[in-house]
């Protein structure tokens, strides 16, 4: 008789998803997110999304894990097509710390973080079979899915103050991480999400949670991870509107010429508005050669040329900012 696998080995034998992405967008009510995201990533794999604050990335991160709809390209995440299949994809991932989605309370003890998540798992991830299972079966069930998280995620509870009684508010910021990974490992995720990986880190710990993701990537589990500085073996994936299309594409300036018609900020198409004529004087004023007034007028226009491919150019990163700061409100009220 074969004897089924345990949830701890289970997990270690479940494979990643792989993680495929053309012309990926997400577009909020003040623009893009992010835009023109192409990726192709094994089973397995560990792939940093970096970028510029407010550019895109936990956006990004969330639309890979099925939790925010794209509005351009498509995507495939271990088999299932976004966004089509945003709830299967949702059912094969899991998050780990992201601000605002996935925050954890600090006034709960790590163990009723992991007995409330195990629980959660038990009734929701597993089958309906399984919940008229004897108690005791099930609490050895839940029992393994936590040991077996805490060991790939590294958090020994002994070692913390107060054991497993310790509040999440007394817990070191590699701690939390370390936690917010264990608790998203119980549900045995294809794919692993972390936002602000090496945030607030000091160089050791930053390697030491670098570490952890990476033998869990290489136990089969596909993480993905948001940071700023990506290590040196993942795939990277930038959201920094630098990397975006040239100017000079002219399939990139259709788009933003329709991208500003439809915000209502290029002219009307109909005829141009006719500017009286100066007077006579004025006008032999304006031909007449000024010599080095000519010169500064000529200068004057370059600076003023200049200035505006500036303001545009802070204009478009605002928009990319603000479009990337409302997609995030919108899931987190979803």
């Amino acid at each position: 008789m074969l004897r089924s696998p345990r949830p701890a080995e289970e997990a270690h034998s479940r494979s990643g998803a792989a993680v495929t992405a053309e012309g990926l967008g997400v577009r909020g009510p003040r623009g893009w997110a992010f835009r023109d995201i192409s990726v192709a990533a094994e089973p397995g794999a560990l792939i940093a999304i970096t970028g510029p604050s407010g550019s895109g990335r936990t956006c990004l991160l969330l639309a890979l894990t099925g939790r925010m709809r794209v509005a351009a390209g498509h995507a495939e995440v271990g088999g299932h097509r976004l966004p089509r299949q945003m709830t299967a994809v949702r059912r094969s991932t899991g998050l780990g710390p992201v601000p605002g989605v996935t925050d954890l309370e600090p006034a709960l003890t790590v163990a009723e973080h992991l007995r409330e998540r195990a629980l959660l798992t038990r009734r929701f991830g597993g089958s309906l079979r399984g919940l008229f299972r004897p108690r005791s079966a099930r609490a050895a069930e839940s029992r393994a899915r936590i040991e077996d998280a805490l060991h790939r995620a590294g958090l020994d509870v002994d070692a913390l103050p107060k054991g497993a009684r310790t509040a999440v508010r007394d817990l070191e910021r590699l701690e939390v991480l370390r936690l917010s990974v264990a608790l998203a490992l119980i549900g045995a995720p294809r794919l692993l999400a972390v936002d602000d990986t090496d945030l607030k880190l000091s160089p050791a710990d930053r390697a030491r949670a670098w570490s952890m993701l990476r033998g869990i990537a290489e136990g089969g589990t596909t993480v993905l991870a948001v940071c700023s500085e990506p290590p040196a073996d993942a795939v990277v994936l930038s959201t920094s509107p630098h990397d975006r299309p040239r100017a000079d594409d002219p399939a990139h300036a259709r788009e933003e010429r329709e991208e500003r018609e439809e915000a209502g900020d290029a002219p009307a198409s109909g005829p141009a508005t006719q500017r009286p004529a100066p007077a006579a004087g004025a006008s032999e004023a304006a031909s007449a050669p000024r010599g080095a007034d000519g010169a500064g007028g000529q200068r004057d226009g370059q600076n003023d040329e200049q200035g505006n491919e500036q303001g545009d150019g802070r204009h478009d990163a605002r928009e990319h900012e603000g479009g990337a700061f409302d997609a995030i409100a919108e899931a987190g009220r979803a």
